[in-house]
């Protein structure tokens, strides 16, 4: 059993330097770094759902099944699983600036050969090197921001990553529709070259070579362990989505070897002597602990139903790829809202991240109870208000559950505490994902006839899911954990 502790600064010099620069306007050098990483940021993260959207014309266009073309989402996500855990060892190896580029210009080279793919095979080899320059950019993004940013002004920072990060798998089939109905399919891929290529130039000006540690030696034996073990997990679950359930050979194989594997890396990470991959002994600190929790629920929760979601207005409500992408944007717009919002709101109280966190989940569960009830003619202005408070909700929510992740950490643990928080959120992605898949195929197959009865079943999983989430958040730091 972990013990959770915390630690806060608790001199009175410290505590009114904190004040001080909670106050202060943002460094406009912060700003314009934080506006550089975003160009990257947001690159990747459509680049994925707009990929997804883009699975079925691919699946024509290239001649294949429905079973091989779905490699082309799935082995990037291998890829960025298993790249995930490299992200905080070349932060200090490599520096800021270095790791940062590189992960760019693998992002940009594997986004221009996809588009240039002569085949099924071909395309599936680009789409995992795309995959290792994507999965290392948004933890390298979040690390870059902790580092130059402190924990005083962490949450006003925050907001930068966590738009993109939410809003973008709502926009991505928007702009991947868009692209389909007016261009070719290689231009899903394509459409990254210019972005990538601003983003190389804003880095070159704005990101900060930090210090480089030549003598960090990287964890060979932990790496062995843990991106395998990743893998194995991401594949499982994406298996049991396709399969509709956890009982076939093709889940319970790699579920099983992942499991094992990754027991044997929690052994080697607790008795190493080397610094391990991804740090276990960090999860002693309360905050981060219960940060990782909620990432690991939020990831359930929030790509489970970013899963959900396009197919209710697709399948229920008839709606086409395009339509139901212009119908979830409004959640991106409530997301944006949130996001800054709970940015300004942890800045003014401090460490009370509890308080921002649990009035976010409360919108974010009311918002989310409107879709248990939805039938086929429920009203679509009133779902879009729904997606609006739903969006902020998660923008106030996963503000302040990021920040805590930070707090009572020393600046050298803030490499591989971001590394555990990405891979937290990425296994819960792929698990709520399937979880649902497998939810929706049964409720289907039960009344075929009646659809919308089987996503009010589904919803219902996401509505309990999403209320189980405030148990961890009760323990995030408060004003009563203030010495």
């Amino acid at each position: 059993m972990f013990v959770f502790r915390i630690a806060f600064v608790s001199t009175a010099t410290e505590s009114t330097q904190s004040d001080q620069s909670r106050s202060e306007p943002l460094d406009p050098a912060l700003v314009k770094l934080a506006l550089a990483i975003l160009v990257g940021v947001v690159a990747a993260i459509l680049d994925l759902t707009i990929v997804n959207v883009a699975i079925d014309t691919l699946q024509h266009r290239l001649h294949t099944s429905v079973s091989t073309i779905q490699w082309v989402s799935t082995g990037y996500l291998l890829a960025v699983a298993m790249t995930i855990p490299v992200s905080g060892w070349a932060f200090q190896r490599f520096g800021a600036r270095r790791s940062w580029m590189a992960s760019l210009i693998i992002f940009i080279a594997g986004s221009a050969l996809c588009g240039a793919a002569w085949s099924t095979g071909s395309l599936i080899a680009f789409r995992i090197l795309q995959g290792i320059g994507g999965g290392m950019l948004l933890p390298l993004a979040q690390t870059i921001l902790a580092n130059a940013a402190g924990r005083e002004r962490l949450a006003r920072i925050v907001p930068y990553i966590a738009v993109p990060s939410q809003a973008g798998p709502v926009l991505g089939p928007v702009i991947g529709g868009l692209i389909l109905s007016n261009a070719s399919w290689r231009w899903i891929f394509y459409v990254n070259v210019p972005v990538v290529l601003v983003a190389l130039a804003l880095a070159w000006r704005t990101v900060p070579q930090t210090e480089i540690n030549a003598d960090r030696r990287i964890d060979i034996r932990g790496l062995a362990l843990l991106s395998p073990a990743l893998a194995l997990l991401v594949y499982a679950f994406s298996e049991a989505g396709m399969t509709g359930g956890f009982d076939h050979i093709k889940v319970i194989a790699p579920l099983a070897a992942g499991l094992a594997i990754l027991a044997g890396y929690c052994v080697h990470a607790l008795r190493s002597r080397v610094e391990p991959i991804l740090n276990l002994r960090l999860l002693s600190l309360r905050g981060y602990a219960t940060s990782s929790t909620l990432m690991f629920l939020s990831g359930i929760t929030l790509f489970g139903a970013l899963f959900l979601l396009p197919l209710y207005y697709q399948q229920a409500r008839g709606a086409s790829a395009l339509q139901a992408g212009l119908l979830l944007a409004p959640q991106g717009v409530g997301v944006a809202i949130g996001a800054l919002g709970a940015g300004r709101l942890v800045d003014k109280i401090g460490v009370n991240v509890r308080l921002v966190a649990l009035i976010g989940m409360v919108l974010l569960t009311a918002a989310t109870a409107p879709y248990v009830f939805a039938t086929a003619h429920t009203s679509e202005a009133l779902l879009s208000v729904v997606l609006v408070i739903r969006g902020a909700g998660l923008g106030l929510a996963l503000v302040p559950i990021t920040t805590a992740a930070y707090i009572g950490l020393p600046r050298s643990a803030i490499p591989s505490a971001t590394t555990g928080v990405r891979i937290f959120q990425q296994i819960g992605a792929a698990l709520g994902t399937a979880i649902l898949a497998v939810i929706l195929q049964h409720a289907i197959s039960a009344n075929p006839h009646v659809i919308t009865h089987a996503f009010d079943t589904t919803f219902a999983w996401v509505l309990g899911l999403t209320a189980l989430s405030f148990v961890p958040a009760l323990l995030l730091p408060g004003h009563d954990d203030q010495p």
